[in-house]
C-alpha cells in the first residue's frame, strides 16, 4: 500500500461547511486537465492495477464497474475498506474529457418521466448506453445519510475497456490513508482529513443535461 497519494488532503470540518446541505452536485478533487474516481476491491484486483497501471488478471470486463468521484460516498459504500472484496481503495486519475465524455452518455438507471416519453423509450436508451448513472443520497464520515445527492458511473462494454486500459492517467492504492482516517470517522471528526473536494462543474452544458445538473 502507498502511505502517500496525488490527493490533496484537508480537514473534512472545513470543508463540509462548504459544502452544498442538498441537491445533486458531483463533488470531487479536479484540476484543470484531471478529475479523480474512487473504487474499491479486493487485494489481488488491486495490487494488479496498481502495479500494472491499468486493470486485469482477476478483474472482469464482462460486468458492470462502478466509478464514483466523491471520497464520502466511496467510504460508505466499502464500509471505510471493511467490507469483504472491497479492502482495497483505488484512487483513478482521468481526465476531464473523458469524464465529461462518460456523463454525455450516461443513462439513469431509474426511469425519469421529464426525460423519457414512456419506459420503453428510456429502456432503449439503457440498453444502448454503456454508461449507467445512479444519484444516491450522500453520507457523512460515520455513514449517517444527508440530503446531498450523489453521482455514481456504472460502466460496462468497449467504455469500461477504454476506462481499464487506455484512460487512466493514475491508479494510486490508498488504503493506507482510509485505515489512518477511520480511526476519527465519529463526531466531532477532530482531525480527520479527507481529498479536497468541490463542486465540479462538466465542461459541455449538454452534459450537465443529461446528468440532470
Amino acid at each position: 500500500m502507498q502511505s502517500n497519494s496525488s490527493l490533496k488532503k484537508s480537514l473534512y470540518t472545513e470543508q463540509a461547511l462548504q459544502w452544498p446541505k442538498s441537491g445533486r452536485h458531483i463533488l470531487a478533487q479536479f484540476d484543470s486537465d484531471s478529475v479523480f474516481v474512487y473504487q474499491a476491491y479486493r487485494p489481488a484486483i488491486a495490487r494488479y492495477a496498481v502495479e500494472n497501471q491499468k486493470f486485469g488478471g482477476e478483474f472482469s470486463f464482462n460486468r458492470m464497474s462502478w466509478i464514483k468521484p466523491n471520497f464520502l460516498w466511496m467510504m460508505y459504500r466499502s464500509g471505510w475498506a471493511t467490507k469483504e472484496g472491497q479492502e482495497h481503495i483505488l484512487a483513478i486519475r482521468l481526465s476531464r474529457k473523458f469524464f465529461d465524455e462518460l456523463l454525455s452518455s450516461a443513462v439513469a438507471s431509474t426511469f425519469d418521466s421529464r426525460r423519457y416519453s414512456d419506459r420503453d423509450e428510456w429502456q432503449a436508451a439503457v440498453g444502448a448506453s454503456e454508461v449507467r448513472l445512479q444519484w444516491d443520497p450522500d453520507h457523512g464520515p460515520s455513514g449517517q445519510p444527508v440530503e446531498r445527492r450523489a453521482i455514481q458511473l456504472g460502466l460496462r462494454g468497449t467504455t469500461l475497456r477504454r476506462f481499464g486500459n487506455e484512460e487512466a492517467g493514475l491508479i494510486e492504492d490508498i488504503t493506507e490513508f482510509v485505515i489512518e482516517q477511520r480511526e476519527l470517522i465519529h463526531a466531532p471528526y477532530t482531525g480527520l482529513l479527507t481529498p479536497k473536494e468541490h463542486i465540479y462543474q462538466p465542461s459541455d452544458p449538454k452534459a450537465a443535461l443529461r446528468v440532470g445538473l
